[in-house]
């Protein structure tokens, strides 16, 4: 079994989740390494979390208002091969690491983004997320997507349906999806019917 896209997903703070995730063959767990965020997730939990799931590269999101020290917070996470961060400038500086790149962008913000830099991005092997507080995908902009897709790898976090999932995916060329879980109602116990609907959609045989 596999899935028809590269999906990440978002932010995991619960064994729930992760477990999840793996078992239905996501290619990213994230997990926010932000301090100052409700959703981050500190080395012991990090370890008790990941220490029960195989077969999924994990990944170290953080934002630029944390001016972390990247590499040296990724210490206490060694199993994290992935970086995911809001800065090109910082990102570019690390590509030359073992790590590989995710440059996050919210979805106002790529209509300001000129082919070169997606070409830049391409060069330096950095995959591009879009993100979004917003549910839906205007026309305009999963054009613009669409446009991006061309030029490099885009990772799509918005507009994401059971029922328009793989029509996506088939016309606008994205790389792959992101999706987010959530917090459980008790250890172990969660409502997992929208993600399970939009993964059950990717599914493939081998």
């Amino acid at each position: 079994m596999a899935l028809k896209t590269f999906v990440k997903l978002n932010s995991v703070t619960n064994l729930t989740d992760a477990r999840y995730g793996a078992g239905m063959y996501v290619n990213l767990l994230g997990f926010n390494l932000n301090e100052t965020s409700e959703n981050y997730v500190n080395p012991a939990q990090f370890q008790e979390i990941t220490g029960w799931v195989s077969g999924v590269d994990f990944v170290g999101e953080f934002t630029h208002h944390n001016s972390p020290d990247l590499l040296e917070k990724l210490k206490a996470y060694p199993s994290i091969t992935w970086i995911e961060y809001d800065r090109l400038e910082e990102l570019q500086a690390l590509a030359a690491t073992d790590y590989s790149l995710i440059y996050k962008v919210a979805l106002a913000e790529i209509r300001h983004i000129e082919s070169e830099v997606a070409g830049l991005l391409s060069e330096s092997n950095i995959v591009l997320h879009i993100f979004s507080e917003e549910e839906t995908l205007a026309p305009r902009d999963l054009e613009v997507v669409t446009a991006l897709a061309q030029n490099c790898k885009v990772i799509l976090g918005t507009g994401i349906t059971e029922s328009n999932i793989l029509d996506l995916i088939d016309q606008s060329g994205i790389y792959g999806i992101s999706l987010s879980g959530g917090e459980e109602i008790k250890p172990g116990l969660k409502d997992m019917n929208e993600l399970a609907d939009i993964l059950e959609k990717l599914e493939t045989e081998d």
